[in-house]
C-alpha cells in the first residue's frame, strides 16, 4: 500500500492523524508487526489523544487478524505498558502515542518480550519494507481474541516498591500533567503519599487546551511555574503527554534539567547500592560521572537514546541510566524508562536529606549551560568538520556526533535524527566562557 516512510523515525513510528497515519495503516503495522514478531500475545496500550482509540481499534485487529491475542490495556502511560510486558510476560507490547508532540500527532512505541525497544535498525524498518511490498496476505484461521486488563493499581504498586514511604516528609508540591496521560496513572499513587499536592491539568484532554505536553521547553511550564509561586510550594513536577518523562521546578520556579535528576537519583540509589554502575547520555552535564564516582559508582556515557540505551544497561547490568531529555531507566524496572519511578526517587532523597531541592542542585551542579541550541543548516557534515578544525586542540569524540572537551568548557554537536538540524549543547566553569564559546561556535555553525 501507499504508506509514507517518513512516520518510520529512529526510535519509533510517528506522523500527523489522519493524512499521514490513519485507520488502515495502523491496521497494516498491526498485522505487519505480528508477522515480524510472531508473537502469541502482544499488549496495546493508548494515551488521550483525540485519534487513538480510532487507531487502536485498527492496530489491534490487524494484529488479531494474524491470530495474536490481544491484551488492551486501554488508557495507560507508556511506562505503564512497559511494565505490564515485563511484569505479565507478554511477547511484546505498543503503546499508541506520539509522546510530547502537538495533538495532530499520533503514533506506536513498540518494544519486544521484556520491553525491549524496537528501533529503524532493529524492526521498524523491516515491518515497512513488509508493507510496502504489499506481503501482508493471508489471515489466520482462527484470529486471536482481545483481553481486557487494567494495569493502574499493580503499576502503582510497583513504582512505590522503590522506596520507603515512612520516610517522606509531608511537602507541599504542584503538579502538572499537561492534560495528559499523568492524570490517570499519578493518582492511585498520590493517595498513598502524604503531600499536600496541588494539581495542574490532570483532566485527560488530547487537544491539549492549557499547553503542550512537553515540559522540556521552558514556555510549556509557564503556568508550574507561576503557580508554585504562588502558593509558595516547595518544588514543582511536571510530566510529557505519555507520562514516561518527568521535570522538576525548584521553589524559586527554576527548571531542573534532566541531567541534574540523573544525578539526584544516582546519588539516592548509589546511597543504597554501592558499586553500582549508572549510565548517562553524552548531553549530560559532567557533574553526573562526577557525583557517581563520588559516590563509589561506576559511570559509563552513552550515545543519546532509549533504543541504545536499554541494551547497554542489560550488558553492564547497569543499576540506573539518565538522559537530559528527561529519560529515566531502572533495572528493576526491566532496564525500561519511569518518569513516575524518578519522582517517587527524588522525593524520597528530598525527604531524607532534609534540605530543599535547589540546595541539593547546587551541591552537585558547579557548572553552566546553554541549553539546546538548534540550527539549520545546508550541510551537516561540513559544519561538523569546520567545527572540529575550529578547535583542534581539544580532545574530539566522534561516538554521537562531535564532542570536544577542554578543561573548562565541552560541547557537543550532534544531527537531529528527523531534520537538517544540528543541535548544540555547551557546558562551561563560568558564565563568561560560555557565552564566548556559544557565539563562537553559532558564528562558525550559522555562517
Amino acid at each position: 500500500m501507499n504508506i509514507d516512510p517518513s512516520i518510520f523515525k529512529a526510535y519509533d513510528i510517528r506522523g500527523i492523524f489522519p493524512t499521514q497515519l490513519d485507520s488502515e495503516i495502523a491496521y497494516q503495522i498491526g498485522f505487519a508487526l505480528a508477522a515480524y514478531l510472531k508473537p502469541n500475545r502482544i499488549a496495546v496500550g493508548r494515551d488521550m489523544r483525540v485519534s487513538s482509540d480510532e487507531l487502536a481499534d485498527s492496530f489491534m485487529h490487524g494484529l488479531t487478524d494474524y491470530g495474536t491475542d490481544v491484551i488492551d490495556l486501554g488508557l495507560c502511560s507508556t511506562d505503564g505498558l512497559y511494565f505490564a510486558v515485563g511484569k505479565h510476560g507478554y511477547d511484546g507490547g505498543v503503546m499508541i502515542t506520539a509522546s510530547h508532540n502537538p495533538k495532530e500527532y499520533n503514533g506506536f512505541k513498540i518494544c519486544r518480550q521484556e520491553a525491549i525497544p524496537l528501533s529503524g535498525g532493529d524492526g521498524l524498518n523491516e515491518i515497512l519494507k513488509s508493507i510496502q511490498a504489499g506481503n501482508l496476505n493471508g489471515k489466520a484461521s482462527v484470529k486471536g481474541n482481545i483481553i481486557r486488563k487494567d494495569i493502574a493499581s499493580e503499576y502503582a504498586e510497583h513504582c512505590l516498591s522503590f522506596i520507603d514511604i515512612s520516610k517522606l516528609k509531608s511537602f507541599k508540591i504542584v503538579i502538572d500533567t499537561g492534560n495528559g496521560m499523568a492524570g490517570a496513572t499519578l493518582p492511585p499513587v498520590l493517595e498513598k503519599l502524604p503531600l499536600e499536592v496541588d494539581k495542574l491539568f490532570f483532566e485527560l484532554d488530547g487537544t491539549f487546551p492549557n499547553h503542550p505536553a512537553s515540559p522540556i521547553e521552558l514556555e510549556n511550564l509557564l503556568d508550574l511555574q507561576k503557580r508554585i509561586l504562588e502558593t509558595k510550594a516547595d518544588f514543582g513536577v511536571a510530566f510529557d503527554g505519555d507520562a514516561d518523562r518527568m521535570f522538576l521546578m525548584d521553589k524559586d520556579g527554576k527548571q531542573i534539567g534532566g541531567d541534574m535528576v540523573t544525578a539526584l537519583v544516582a546519588k539516592s540509589i548509589l546511597s543504597k547500592n554501592a558499586d553500582e554502575t549508572i549510565l548517562y547520555n553524552i548531553i549530560c552535564s559532567k557533574a553526573v560521572p562526577e557525583l557517581v564516582e563520588k559516590m563509589g559508582g561506576k559511570s559509563i556515557r552513552t550515545r543519546v537514546g532509549h533504543a541504545l540505551i536499554k541494551p547497554l544497561m542489560k550488558k553492564h547490568n547497569a543499576i540506573f541510566g539518565g538522559e537530559h531529555s528527561g529519560h529515566f531507566y531502572f533495572r528493576d524496572n526491566w532496564f525500561a524508562d519511569s518518569g513516575l519511578i524518578a519522582f517517587l526517587v527524588c522525593l524520597e532523597l528530598l525527604s531524607i536529606e532534609n534540605r530543599p531541592l535547589e540546595e541539593l542542585i547546587s551541591e552537585v551542579d558547579p557548572y553552566v549551560r546553554s541549553g539546546e541550541i538548534n540550527s539549520r543548516v545546508d550541510s551537516i557534515s561540513d559544519k561538523l568538520e569546520s567545527v572540529a578544525r575550529a578547535y583542534p586542540d581539544g580532545t574530539h569524540d566522534w561516538e554521537d556526533g562531535l564532542t570536544i572537551q577542554y578543561d573548562n568548557f565541552w560541547f557537543n554537536l550532534r544531527p537531529s535524527n528527523t531534520d537538517p538540524l544540528l543541535r548544540l549543547n555547551i557546558e562551561a566553569d563560568d558564565k563568561e566562557t560560555l557565552e564566548i564559546i556559544t557565539h563562537e561556535l553559532l558564528r562558525i555553525i550559522r555562517l
